[in-house]
């Protein structure tokens, strides 16, 4: 049997070389697949872990229970702002009046049929008991025999009637009372309150202009107490507990440190990312700290 010749030797190990370097440029399509998958179920974008120091840190936003934008109930034009961004405001403040003269003459168009109709109540009580004696002398002298039973019975459902009167006109005034409560709550729609006691974070409108039914005016935000909302992996569930303080640091002001509670956990874990919320309450004075600032809350790892 005759021996392969040198060049067949020098074509199989080129046809080997070229398969190698076709399947090496095939593996990265191969290890796609996992990130391609795990990006389908994202970490929480706010948590980060710190291996070195064996903690796990997890950042967000400062933010309050108060804060809204207060809508206008009503349309109407903004005949006066009393308000302005950054003022310091109490609960029940007013913040901007809305033209409320078509108002206020319904009102008191209401406040006189309510005074005359009570008015008018009052004449039909007062003839009311004029019948009642009527009937009551008739009675007597019915049983005198001194009037027959049909001027009796004439008298009689003449009280009655009038009784029937009474109740009518004291309907129609607690209809007109409460056409007239309708009206002062109207009125008070009007005129744009605070809500709580903070600051004013924002004006949306000017003076003079026309305004519609859930049209944003301001908005007001508590300055206090800072809470900041958390996410965590389910394994720290039972770790973290209520009323535990942790570490808390504010990136803006890197010397300072603070201390939050726990003041609520989430009893459950959320199936699609496997983890559960909480939130944490700045303990201390506010000083210069504001909502919406960020905040990086420290939690030991897990054993």
């Amino acid at each position: 049997m005759s021996k392969p010749k040198p060049y067949v030797f020098f074509l199989l190990a080129a046809a080997l070389m070229m398969l190698t370097a076709c399947a090496d440029q095939g593996t990265p399509t191969v290890a796609a697949a996992p990130a391609s998958s795990a990006s389908t179920n994202p970490a929480p974008s706010n948590q980060k872990t710190n291996i070195a120091s064996g903690t796990l840190t997890v950042s967000g936003p400062l933010i309050v229970e108060h804060q809204l934008d207060v809508l206008a109930q009503r349309e109407g034009i903004v005949v006066k702002l009393l308000s302005e961004t950054g003022a310091h405001v109490r609960t029940g403040d007013l913040l901007a009046q809305l033209d409320d003269r078509q108002l206020e003459a319904d009102l008191e168009a209401a406040r006189a049929k309510t005074r005359s109709t009570d008015a008018d109540l009052k004449n039909w009580q007062a003839e009311a008991r004029v019948l009642e004696a009527d009937f009551s002398r008739a009675q007597k002298m019915y049983d005198a025999q001194l009037i027959t039973r049909e001027q009796w019975e004439h008298v009689k459902f003449k009280a009655e009637a009038d009784q029937w009167d009474v109740q009518r006109v004291q309907q129609l005034l607690v209809n007109y009372k409460e056409v007239e409560r309708s009206l002062e709550l109207e009125l008070e729609k009007t005129r744009i309150r605070s809500p709580f006691a903070g600051i004013v974070a924002r004006r949306y409108v000017r003076e003079g202009q026309q305004v519609a039914r859930s049209d944003r005016l301001f908005w007001v935000t508590a300055e206090a107490p800072l809470r900041m909302r958390f996410t965590l992996p389910e394994k720290y569930l039972g770790t973290v507990k209520r009323g535990q303080q942790l570490p808390l640091a504010i990136p803006d002001f890197p010397g300072e440190e603070r201390t939050a509670k726990v003041i609520e956990l989430s009893p459950v874990v959320d199936p699609t990312s496997g983890t559960f919320d909480g939130l944490v309450e700045v303990i201390g004075p506010v000083g210069h700290l504001r909502p919406g600032m960020s905040a990086i809350l420290s939690i030991e790892n897990r054993p």
